[in-house]
């Protein structure tokens, strides 16, 4: 769930440089009557991938947030996880860190398909953090 890759260098200045920390959001908001199948599913193959990368020193840490309270539905989302990777190269290793732990990738693409059917929306966003005293670019 991554970004960037195979982008022209001058087009990714939110990478950083090497070592540097990384952080990505994934927002999903989810079809109405689904959640509890579909955190079923998240828990059982992207939590416990995000451990094992946690683990292997990928990541450095992840939060998950769901709403306190509810807000109109053009602004819904129903899972809110904050990933901080150990520098952009971190981020790149989800699909080796699933094969290993999911060797039945039949079954997984299984499960994975109907997580997508469940869920309504979904994006994921790099951000990073500027320094409001700079310059514009």
């Amino acid at each position: 769930m991554g970004g960037g890759a195979g982008l022209p260098h001058s087009a990714e200045p939110w990478l950083g440089g090497a070592g540097e920390p990384y952080q990505v959001e994934w927002v999903y908001r989810l079809r109405y009557g689904f959640e509890e199948e579909w955190w079923r599913i998240f828990q059982k193959y992207q939590i416990f991938a995000l451990d094992e990368e946690k683990r292997r020193g990928y990541v450095r840490d992840y939060v998950v947030y769901r709403p306190g309270l509810h807000v109109s539905e053009d602004a819904r989302w129903d899972y809110w996880i904050v990933i901080n990777y150990n520098g952009y190269d971190g981020s790149t290793h989800e699909g080796e860190v699933e094969s290993a732990l999911f060797p039945d990738a039949g079954a997984r693409h299984h499960d994975e398909d109907r997580q997508w059917e469940l869920t309504a929306n979904h994006w994921d966003l790099p951000i990073h953090t500027i320094d409001p005293h700079a310059p514009a670019d």
